[in-house]
C-alpha cells in the first residue's frame, strides 16, 4: 500500500460505525413509539430511572455517531459508545453467547431467531477503541481546524503533536 494512504484507516471506521450508532439511536430521540419501547425494555431489565437512561443511550448514540463521522469529540465519542457497548454486552447479549445469530427455530416463513449474542459488541468496541488510540484520521473537523494543543483532542496526541 503507498504510504500516502497509511493515514486514511479511520475514515471507513468513522463513517461506518457513526452511520449504525446514529441508526440504533434516532428511533430512541425521534419516534415516540421507539423511545417508549426502550424505556420499557431498560425498566424491564432493572435499569436505574429508565426514564433518563433511555434519553442518554438515544443522545449518546446518535449524537456519538454524528461526532464519528465529522470526526469531531472522536476519543470522547469512541469512550462513551464503547461504555455503552460494554453495558449492552454485559446486561444484554452475553447470556445469548458468542454468536450473533441465534436460530431458535424453524417456521414456515424462515427461520425464528433469537437474542443477538456479544460477537457484534466486541466488533464495534474493536473499532472504537481503534478510533480512540488512533484518533479521526484526515478528513476530520479535529485535523481541519484543531490546533495542536486544543483539548479536542486526546491528551496522548497532545503530547505527541506538541514534541513531533
Amino acid at each position: 500500500m503507498s504510504r500516502s494512504f497509511d493515514r486514511y484507516w479511520p475514515i471507513p471506521l468513522r463513517i461506518i460505525i457513526g452511520i449504525a450508532f446514529m441508526v440504533h439511536g434516532a428511533p430512541k430521540l425521534f419516534s415516540a413509539q421507539g423511545h417508549q419501547g426502550f424505556q420499557g425494555m431498560l425498566a424491564q431489565m432493572g435499569v436505574p430511572a429508565p426514564q433518563l437512561m433511555s434519553w442518554v443511550v438515544g443522545i449518546v448514540e446518535f449524537f456519538g455517531g454524528a461526532a464519528l463521522i465529522l470526526g469531531l469529540f472522536t476519543w470522547i465519542a469512541a469512550a462513551l459508545l464503547t461504555i455503552e457497548m460494554l453495558v449492552a454486552l454485559f446486561a444484554v447479549h452475553l447470556s445469548a453467547g458468542f454468536q450473533f445469530v441465534q436460530i431458535k427455530g424453524m417456521s414456515d416463513q424462515g427461520p425464528i431467531f433469537g437474542m443477538p449474542g456479544y460477537e457484534v459488541n466486541l466488533v464495534y468496541i474493536a473499532g472504537l477503541l481503534a478510533l480512540f488510540i488512533g484518533g479521526p484520521g484526515p478528513l476530520s473537523i479535529e485535523e481541519r481546524v484543531a490546533k495542536p494543543e486544543s483539548p479536542i483532542h486526546p491528551p496522548w496526541w497532545r503530547r505527541r503533536e506538541a514534541h513531533g
